[in-house]
């Protein structure tokens, strides 16, 4: 897998996922942190969580203008966080997504793996390229944060 280019699967359903990969200077635990801790997520994706992201606990991230709701399925403490999350402007479409993160040399692996995106239901398509980009440019704002203590976040 290219790391700064999205997998997109062709499975046999017509379904689509979104796979991406970036290696970060930061260690292993402290990017796993980032995603499984409400006040560490905070810093890089949205202005402000509610609850808190545990196992069967919905969690909801909030930004200017927008919400979205994660329901968390898994934790593996330092390697895996698994959460639902909806897309398309009715929330009817609802993925998983599962974040895997790994020791690499002195620094981390992420892997980011997103779907299924069902492209052959309305607004399927419009719900995966959506998901490339969001995911994407959260990648990036966690790298700027981790790596370089940048928050590159939009402000309005």
């Amino acid at each position: 897998m290219n790391p700064d280019e999205p997998e997109m699967a062709d499975p046999v359903d017509g379904s689509r996922w979104v796979r991406m990969e970036r290696r970060l200077d930061a260690s292993a635990e402290r990017v796993f942190r980032a995603w499984s801790n409400p006040e560490e997520l905070a810093r890089w994706l949205p202005e402000r969580v509610e609850g808190g992201l545990a196992v069967s606990a919905r969690t909801e991230l909030l930004w200017a203008g927008a919400r979205v709701w994660w329901d968390v399925l898994d934790i593996h403490p330092s390697d895996t966080f698994v959460f639902r999350r909806p897309w398309g402007p009715d929330d009817r479409l609802v993925t998983t997504v599962r974040i895997t993160v790994e020791r690499v040399g002195y620094g981390s692996r992420i892997q980011l793996e997103d779907g299924p995106f069902p492209i052959g239901e309305p607004d399927g398509m419009d719900a995966w390229a959506a998901a490339i980009e969001t995911w994407a440019v959260a990648l990036t704002m966690l790298k700027a944060h981790l790596d370089h203590s940048v928050d590159v976040r939009w402000r309005r």
